[in-house]
């Protein structure tokens, strides 16, 4: 398979040239976004307590810690072969480019309807959110699903515009959104704690208490959107060098902050009582402790960024989506139409508009079929895009290891080890997670239909590739 030059289009008479994505974006845009999608504040009131009620307790920032660790390593071996795929369709294009065109089609699919479902859930969320705001500061009833419309919509037109347009906003929501949790983590500390300041949440036997393997789960959970560095490779400034670096950055940023806001949670609930208040009252805890160590301002500022911050994440993984359909439209997996370029914007604006329209329908259905925003579609896309994103980390790193096996560009530590490390500690969660995935879903029938749904993304994506195949002989030499 040779690479494709950024601005052309593969087709049957060969390379044409075609209008490239605008190339402006720096580390700090990328980190901006992808960390945005990770919403840092979402999981700190969302997430977090419903890991120190349902996992390991106060060893949570252990997790954390641990899936940080696992997810450098990834990005060793991601970051080495980075200057070697040119194309921005991340996991699938690694995959293609190490496994092949066959499986790289299957990651694809998997890819596309993994990010799909975490639209969903995030929609869900979002509408609940702001129907709470709504409600506390004017009493005003609207139903959820007409806010999460008004979301798509705003989401849509920023993802048709220049992709700097999107990354200006969500720099100005995540400094926001980190910076109330920052103003709670350091009053509580300030202020030490409940009990007094304590190191045992980052202990050992914190650590293997209750049950490790969900709160590793729902750790994972929380890091979404760091692989999605890659995505916007071709908007990159200098991509060699960039995506790297924003991928390290990314991921050290959003552990750091994961760990000690945990910490910080744990130290403002108490070491003894921080598992039984979260498990009591999840949605709760985190603007009741910004109540009791800020003030009231702090409680209507969380409620109010939190819905900023799943805007944030809205945002990004839908420019993550459509540009996973440009790049398959670039490579005319997918209709040709869907690798346009906005002569104005330079954005992938067709691709943007499906997306827009696909996500739009989902979630119109969702409403109508009447599943709660939070406890079913949040939690139920939710998990199953979790699922979705370990299985396309575990492949990728795979990927990353047959690769250097055949091209020894990278030194050992880099194309091997890592790749190797990365790819055991991933296929340990994968396994644990499918295991253990109807505590993500509420039920073994349940969990068995999302299941259903992701083996079959990557099994049509196999099916896809044998047709391209057959259709387009050289399908491989033209990716």
């Amino acid at each position: 398979m040779t690479e494709q030059a950024p601005g052309t289009t593969a087709g049957a008479g060969g390379p044409t040239a075609a209008p490239g994505l605008q190339r402006e974006l720096g580390v700090s845009h990328i980190v901006f976004m992808v960390v945005a999608m990770a919403a840092p504040l979402t999981v700190f009131a969302g997430l977090i307590p419903l890991m120190l009620g349902t996992g390991n307790g106060i060893g949570t920032p252990g997790d954390f810690v641990f899936v940080g660790l696992v997810l450098v390593l990834f990005t060793v071996g991601y970051s080495a072969m980075t200057p070697q795929v040119r194309d921005v369709g991340a996991f699938y294009s690694y995959v293609q480019r190490g496994l092949g065109t066959t499986v790289g089609l299957g990651a694809a699919a998997l890819a596309l309807v993994t990010y799909s479902v975490l639209l969903v859930s995030v929609t869900g969320y979002f509408g609940a959110a702001a129907v709470t705001v709504i409600e506390t500061f004017s009493s005003v009833s609207v139903p959820w699903w007409m806010l999460a419309a008004a979301g798509l919509a705003a989401v849509g037109y920023l993802g048709y515009l220049d992709v700097e347009v999107s990354a200006r906003v969500l720099g100005v929501l995540l400094v926001a959104e980190i910076a109330i949790v920052a103003v709670i983590d350091l009053a509580i500390v300030v202020r030490g704690g409940a009990d007094g300041l304590s190191a045992e949440p980052l202990s050992w036997a914190a650590f293997t208490s209750g049950t490790p393997a969900t709160g590793i789960m729902f750790a994972v959970f929380g890091f979404v959107g760091f692989e999605a560095t890659a995505v916007f490779r071709s908007e990159a400034k200098n991509p060699d060098r960039t995506v790297p670096r924003a991928t390290y950055i990314a991921v050290t940023i959003i552990a750091a902050i994961y760990a000690l806001s945990s910490w910080a949670m744990i130290m403002g609930a108490g070491v003894d009582r921080a598992g039984g208040l979260a498990a009591e009252d999840p949605q709760g805890l985190a603007a009741g402790l910004a109540t009791r160590y800020v003030s009231q301002v702090a409680h209507d500022a969380v409620q109010v960024l939190l819905v900023t911050s799943f805007f944030a994440c809205l945002l990004t993984a839908h420019n993550v989506v459509a540009r996973y359909l440009f790049d398959l439209g670039r490579q005319r997996a997918l209709p040709i139409r869907l690798g346009a370029v906005h002569p104005a914007y330079r954005s992938p604006h067709v691709a943007s508009l499906l997306t827009s329209a696909v996500i739009s329908a989902l979630v119109a259905i969702t409403a109508i079929v009447g599943l709660d925003p939070v406890t079913q579609i949040y939690a139920w896309f939710g998990g199953t895009g979790t699922l979705g994103l370990i299985a396309l980390l575990t492949l990728t790193s795979a990927a990353i290891v047959v690769h250097f096996r055949r091209d020894s560009s990278a030194n050992a530590w880099r194309g091997t080890i890592a790749p190797a490390l990365a790819f055991a500690a991933l296929g340990f969660i994968l396994v644990l997670v499918i295991g253990n995935f109807e505590l993500l879903i509420g039920s073994r029938a349940l969990a068995n239909v999302f299941l259903a749904v992701l083996a079959t993304a990557f099994l049509g994506g196999l099916a896809w590739a044998t047709a391209l195949h057959r259709q387009q002989p050289r399908y491989d030499s033209l990716t």
